[in-house]
């Protein structure tokens, strides 16, 4: 949700110069081939040298133009390397870029390591070998930290890529539309230079593991044959998504066990939400976070709702199964191995095959229906369509392994030490009579009690992130649960005694129950942490108000702050805020800053590319 970028010229940390040894070449002849070789690693010397020397007993001792064409030859060449580019939002395809990068490397494949937002386009001329690992943003989206390179692939400055061979790995969630979106585009763009794929893309689903694994291992093998590397080193087999300098601390393939502390409601009791405080101890386990980092939560799923899926295909729960070569009863599967709350399209349109519904096979045909359908209805509810008898290996078989929940995390270590807070949104409706909860959320505010295990982790997210001047001023825009991150936002500058405006906008259904941290937000607004507070209660008049009204109504204050340097921060829903906002921010840059709309969008967008527009959106 560190992106450390070591850069190194070919291995080399200076450049080296031949000697200036009596030799058959005058003094031009000698700075020429200085000039030549200088860019090149110790393993490209050495194979030079070889291939020299295999030049001089083909030819007399006296020719030594050849030899100098021969490295000049040689050096136009791009380099022998893998390059791995990362375009990721909130860790994953980063994770999966640095155990590429570790792999290639254990096998004496030379790599290098790019966050997107630091690799220069016309640079992919020079590469012989790239990898994209990119992850997909909202509605087809790229990341935040790809948006510059995203273009530039697709602008007339884009070089011609005839000698570049490359692999794409895309990661998503197949129940959005455009799933994988942004690797196919890498790939799109690639082709249409002229680069050549060495291997088929992959698109990478939630529980992308097992397949990122096996598209890794293949595409490294095509590598290490084509750039005939070094001399094959032992292999260091790392998880994807998890990075050498990672293995030894706590991460997603190792979480830390932590004890929940509080979980307190801090939505009224009339509210129609349930939404808790959650304060979880990580006293002695390392683990730290900076302001707009993300806490990976693994949770189990409730055992009713495991019994009542297993009676829906009739299976009694003690049948054993076998998940990542251990063997336990299927009752224990669905409660810790498996997603067993939200369907999917790929859940769906299997069981339709399996149970002959002719509902769901209608629904399949249709794929926004479909999609919609799966967003909308639980596991249980799809398998009540049809009653089918499912054997217990038939039933896993249907089901994607269960992955960790990301929260945005709630409070400030400068604050709040060895603890981490955060803003949970109880996911909760009725069906019929009966009701349908989320997994991980009511976990973390039903099942879990205080002084309870949880399972946790660090996601850092170098998108989501305070500017490094303290006196910048800041616009905050965080309505229902996405006021999270600017809690620990406003901790951070109170405890740093930053300087710079703060200006936060917050919005939900009534102020008397549901004003998240109201207090807090008023003791940061008395005590001047906090400059400027609107808020938009949607329910509390006849018209319903949201947060972007309240950016058009301040349209020329938050032009002004903008002019003056302001970082603008949304965190929330994806699918109706984020674009309503993004189109408020829009309209106030055309009509206060006098632009057309093409003008207008293009000032926002460049916001994004210099980070002083960033989204945490869901």
């Amino acid at each position: 949700m560190n992106r450390d970028v070591v850069t190194m010229s070919n291995g080399n940390s200076q450049k080296q110069e031949l000697p200036a040894l009596a030799a058959p070449l005058n003094d031009q002849q000698l700075g020429q081939l200085q000039q030549t070789v200088s860019d090149l690693s110790s393993q490209q010397l050495a194979w030079v040298s070889g291939y020299f020397w295999g030049l001089a007993q083909a030819q007399p001792a006296s020719a030594s133009a050849p030899l100098v064409q021969a490295a000049a030859a040689v050096a136009a060449k791009p380099a022998g390397k893998l390059t791995i580019i990362f375009a990721s939002q909130t860790g994953n395809a980063k994770g999966v870029a640095e155990s590429l990068e570790q792999q290639a490397k254990s096998l004496g494949v030379e790599a290098q390591l790019f966050d997107a937002s630091d690799y220069k386009g016309k640079q992919l001329a020079k590469e012989t070998h790239v990898i994209f690992v990119a992850s997909t943003n909202g509605e087809g989206e790229a990341p935040d930290n790809a948006i510059e390179l995203h273009e530039f692939l697709q602008s007339k400055k884009a070089p011609k890529l005839n000698n570049l061979k490359y692999g794409v790995i895309g990661l998503g969630d197949s129940s959005y539309e455009f799933f994988c979106q942004t690797g196919k585009d890498f790939d799109a763009f690639l082709s249409k230079l002229g680069a050549t794929s060495f291997i088929e893309r992959v698109d990478c689903d939630v529980d992308y593991e097992a397949s990122a694994q096996e598209w890794v291992a293949k595409a490294l093998d095509v590598v290490q044959q084509d750039l005939a590397s070094a001399p094959e080193a032992d292999v260091v087999q790392l998880p994807v998504g998890q990075s050498a300098n990672q293995a030894s601390v706590y991460s997603k393939q190792n979480p830390y066990t932590a004890t929940l502390l509080t979980s307190q409601k801090i939505t009224g009791r009339d509210s129609g939400k349930d939404v808790r405080h959650i304060e979880i101890d990580l006293e002695e386990s390392g683990l730290t976070y900076q302001p707009g980092d993300a806490l990976g939560v693994w949770f189990e799923n409730s055992a009713d709702l495991a019994k009542a899926i297993l009676e829906r295909v009739g299976l009694s729960g003690v049948e054993s199964v076998t998940v990542d070569d251990e063997s336990l009863s299927i009752h224990s599967a669905l409660i810790s191995k498996f997603e067993i709350t939200s369907a999917n399209p790929q859940f769906v349109t299997q069981y339709a095959q399996l149970s002959g519904s002719k509902k769901l096979l209608k629904l399949v045909e249709d794929k926004d229906k479909l999609r919609e359908y799966s967003g909308n209805t639980q596991i249980v509810d799809v398998l009540a369509e049809k009653k089918t008898q499912l054997s217990a290996d038939e039933l896993i078989g249907l089901l994607r392994k269960l992955t960790p929940r990301l929260y945005s995390i709630a409070s400030s270590q400068s604050e709040v030490d060895e603890e981490v807070h955060l803003t949970v949104g109880l996911v909760e409706y009725d069906k019929g009579d009966e009701k349908r909860y989320g997994g991980a959320s009511s976990f973390l505010a039903q099942r879990l009690e205080e002084g309870g295990e949880v399972k946790v982790f660090v996601e850092n997210n170098n998108n989501f992130k305070l500017p490094e001047n303290d006196s910048a001023p800041i616009i905050m825009i965080g309505p229902g649960t996405g006021i999270a991150p600017f809690r620990s936002f406003i901790q951070e500058r109170d405890n740093r005694d930053a300087s710079g405006k703060s200006w936060l906008f917050f919005g939900d259904r009534t102020f008397t129950q549901d004003f998240l941290y109201q207090v807090e937000w008023q003791k940061y607004l008395k005590s001047g942490v906090l400059d400027r507070l609107d808020v938009a209660f949607s329910r509390d008049q006849k018209e319903k108000v949201y947060v972007q009204q309240r950016i058009l109504e301040n349209a020329e204050q938050v032009w002004q702050w903008l002019q003056d340097g302001a970082y603008i921060y949304v965190c929330g829903d994806a699918t109706r805020m984020a674009k309503d906002v993004h189109e408020a921010l829009i309209q106030v840059v055309e009509l206060q800053g006098n632009k057309t709309r093409e003008q207008a969008e293009e000032w926002v967008n460049t916001l994004r590319k210099e980070k002083r527009y960033q989204r945490d959106v869901y």
